[in-house]
């Protein structure tokens, strides 16, 4: 028995987090509770995270990062893509209050679970973020 648990490979569940290099944390903040709702919380010794859902992004300021790091971490190397219950529609029009230009879309394209219409935007350091329906 303790010989077939050796050989089984790990199930991963879901992201818990992940991290995003970036050039000034306040104005990261600032742009994703602004524009996309996410929660700013402050952890372990004044670090910061956006928190959505049951998942955050822990952000590290580029030349000042946490050990461990990614092996080149630099900002604007990221693409993401979020998905809302919010349409499309009206995800669009609050970019427009909000000033933020959309790269592109919506266009349709293929998620982690199947069809999406997406919305492209970028955030203050050019990293690429998709908005995102299931449809």
């Amino acid at each position: 028995m303790e010989k077939e648990n050796q050989n089984m490979q790990p199930s991963i569940e879901r992201l818990d987090h992940l991290v995003l290099t970036v050039k000034d944390v306040e104005v990261t903040c600032a742009f994703y509770s602004r524009v996309l709702g996410m929660k700013v919380v402050t952890f372990g010794e004044g670090r910061k995270a956006l928190q959505f859902g049951c998942q955050k992004i822990n952000l590290h300021e580029h030349g000042n990062e946490f050990e461990p790091k990614a092996h080149c971490p630099v900002p604007g190397s990221a693409d993401l893509c979020m998905i809302t219950n919010v349409p499309i529609g009206q995800v669009i029009s609050h970019l427009n209050r909000c000033d933020v230009p959309i790269e592109e879309g919506p266009v349709p394209r293929t998620g982690a679970t199947g069809r999406i219409e997406s919305v492209y935007i970028r955030d203050p350091d050019r990293n690429l973020i998709e908005i995102a329906n299931i449809v």
